[in-house]
């Protein structure tokens, strides 16, 4: 059985709609697929980047193609009252879900992620962060650690400290082989690594990453 992980933040909308994709383009395979939820702020931190909300242009286009992609997948998208927002109540309720690290069960499951991305994109535009609609959550996940706990906060950082040192950049990024996989657009090409399409055998996914010389400048 091949086992994936899914890199994921609530925040992003294309991380939504890569999880609702996951199943179809898996579909005929017998996976194991393991979600790690993780701190997209933290990676772009770390890397020098800007979110896509940050930038104003970039916004726009931004909820203007996920939304024709939700309408061609035919899934329900609705953005948050606020964008961006701060993910970290989710996330850390996403790992007091699961077990401790190294017990069996401590990953979230897939429900569990379920619930959070329908918490923000299929909340008919509320705010994602709103106390009584994550209280209401909260019970109704029924963590088995609390939240608020260093435990769980640790937690999160060190999975985020972790996909960022395995070459993690954005969300949503699947692992499959010791191959990345970034984006929901990425995923006809993970399917095709499922299907052991030659071309992952030829050395082209190697070469193609080989550095090229650029431009010099001039001062």
């Amino acid at each position: 059985m091949k086992r994936l992980t899914f890199y994921f933040d609530p925040l992003s909308p294309y991380a939504a709609l890569g999880f609702e994709a996951l199943p179809e383009a898996l579909a005929g395979h017998s996976v194991e697929v393991v979600y790690r939820p993780i701190l997209l702020a933290a990676l772009l931190h770390a890397l020098g980047q800007k979110g896509p909300a940050e930038i104003e242009a970039k916004r726009r286009w931004t909820f203007r193609q996920v939304a024709w992609l939700a309408h061609r997948q035919g899934v329900v998208l609705d953005a948050p009252a606020q964008h961006p927002f701060n993910p970290l109540p989710l996330l850390r309720l996403a790992w007091a879900c699961a077990a401790p690290a190294g017990q069996p069960g401590d990953t979230p499951g897939r429900w569990v992620v379920e619930q959070l991305f329908h918490h923000v994109w299929r909340g008919g535009g509320a705010d994602a962060n709103e106390p009584a609609r994550l209280a209401a959550l909260t019970q109704h996940l029924a963590p088995g650690q609390d939240p608020g706990s260093e435990a769980v906060k640790q937690r999160l950082r060190s999975e985020t400290e972790a996909a960022l040192a395995l070459g993690v950049f954005g969300v949503p990024t699947i692992e499959l082989d010791g191959r990345l996989f970034w984006g929901q657009d990425a995923l006809p090409m993970l399917r095709a690594a499922l299907d052991d399409d030659p071309w992952f055998r030829s050395g082209a996914w190697e070469s193609a990453a080989q550095p090229r010389p650029g431009l010099t400048r001039r001062h």
